[in-house]
C-alpha cells in the first residue's frame, strides 16, 4: 500500500481536488483492488462522506457496472474508477458526469503504471498539452514523419483539438488517468504511420520491430500485422469500413513518462510521442462508432503544423 499512496495522493487532491464536505466513489473490482484501496484511503481522510464499490471485473472495454455501481456514481460528487475493462464510454460514467460529477477513470490500470504515471506534476502537464495546442490549433494540415518509414498528413481544418490534461476541477467534467495529450479526430487522412513503440495485442514492440499500416482519404487500406488486421477484420464483419477509419492523432505531453512500459494507457501519454488510432472516433469529435479503437504509438516523431515544426514536449531525463 505504501508504494500507492504518493499516487493516490496525486490522483485524489491535485487531479481531482477533492474537498472536505464533497462526497467521493472509488470504484473497482476483484483484480484492481488494492489501487481502490490506496485512493480510498486518501479520500477518506479528507472526506467523511467516501465510499468504495467493488465488483467483478467486467467482460468487456465499456460494458455497463452493475445498477449500484452506476447509482454510486451518479451520487458521487468526484469518482475515480480503477477497473479492469474501461468504463470511460458508458452510460454511466456519461450520466454521473451529466449529474455533476467530476470523474477519472484508469481503465486497465496495473500497480506499476500508476505508480509511473501518476508521479508526476499535473499542472505541469496541463501546461505542455496548452503550449502544444497553441501551435496546432487553427491549422489546416498536420504532418507526421519519423525515422521508422512514417510519412501522413491529416486534414484537421474542420475538427477540434482536445486536450487531456488530467486536472478534474470542475463540475461534470472527466479524464483518463494516467493523463497527458493532446489530440483530434481528423477529417480525413493519407500516407503511411509506422509503429515502433506500443500497439495491442503485442504490447511493447521489440527493438527493430514494426508494424505499417498505409492509410487513403481517412481509411487504413493495408495493415502489416496479421493479428491486427485480423482484429479489424472481425470488426469489420460487424460495421464495415468504419472499422478502418482513421480515428485519432494524439501527441503525448506527460513528460514524468521517461520510457515506454508497453501500456497503451501510459505510453500513448509519453512526452515526445505520437499516437495514431484506427476505428472509433465518436467519443472525440468524430462521426464514426465502431467497436474497436486500436492505439499505436510512434517513437520520436517530427511533427509540422501547417508546415511549421511543432516544438513537443521532451521526457524529464532527456
Amino acid at each position: 500500500m505504501t508504494a500507492l499512496r504518493a499516487a493516490a495522493e496525486t490522483a485524489v487532491r491535485q487531479c481531482l481536488g477533492l474537498e472536505a464536505g464533497e462526497s467521493c466513489a472509488i470504484i473497482t473490482d476483484d483484480e484492481r483492488e488494492p489501487i481502490g484501496e490506496a485512493l480510498y484511503e486518501v479520500a477518506s481522510e479528507i472526506t467523511d462522506d467516501a465510499v468504495i464499490v467493488r465488483y467483478p471485473p467486467g467482460e468487456t472495454h465499456g460494458g455497463e457496472p452493475p445498477e449500484p455501481v452506476a447509482a454510486a456514481m451518479a451520487g458521487a460528487d468526484v469518482v475515480l474508477a480503477p477497473t479492469t475493462k474501461s468504463l470511460s464510454h458508458t452510460r454511466a460514467r456519461t450520466e454521473a458526469n451529466e449529474a455533476g460529477a467530476r470523474v477519472a477513470t484508469l481503465p486497465g490500470i496495473t500497480e506499476d503504471v500508476f505508480t509511473t504515471g501518476l508521479d508526476a506534476d499535473y499542472e505541469s502537464i496541463s501546461s505542455y498539452c496548452e503550449a502544444v495546442r497553441e501551435q496546432v490549433a487553427g491549422a489546416d494540415e498536420i504532418r507526421v514523419t519519423t525515422d521508422a518509414g512514417t510519412d501522413i498528413t491529416f486534414d484537421v481544418r474542420e475538427r477540434e483539438w482536445l486536450a487531456d490534461t488530467g486536472i478534474v476541477h470542475d463540475p461534470g467534467e472527466m479524464s483518463n488517468l494516467p493523463a497527458g495529450e493532446v489530440f483530434i479526430s481528423p477529417e480525413t487522412a493519407d500516407g503511411t504511420f509506422v509503429v515502433d513503440g506500443t500497439m495491442m495485442p503485442h504490447g511493447l514492440l521489440e527493438a527493430g520491430q514494426t508494424l505499417s499500416f498505409e492509410v487513403e482519404d481517412g481509411f487504413v487500406t493495408d495493415i502489416s500485422d496479421d493479428d491486427i488486421r485480423e482484429e479489424v477484420e472481425n470488426a469489420a464483419a460487424e460495421v464495415g469500413d468504419a472499422a478502418y477509419n482513421l480515428a485519432e492523432l494524439g501527441i503525448g505531453t506527460n513528460v514524468a513518462v521517461t520510457e515506454l512500459v508497453g501500456s497503451v494507457l501510459l505510453d500513448e501519454k509519453a512526452g515526445g510521442t505520437v499516437h495514431i488510432a484506427i476505428g472509433d472516433d465518436a467519443g472525440i469529435g468524430g462521426d464514426t462508432d465502431a467497436p474497436i479503437h486500436l492505439d499505436g504509438i510512434l517513437r520520436e516523431p517530427t511533427v509540422f503544423a501547417d508546415g511549421t515544426p511543432v516544438d513537443l514536449p521532451a521526457p524529464a531525463d532527456s
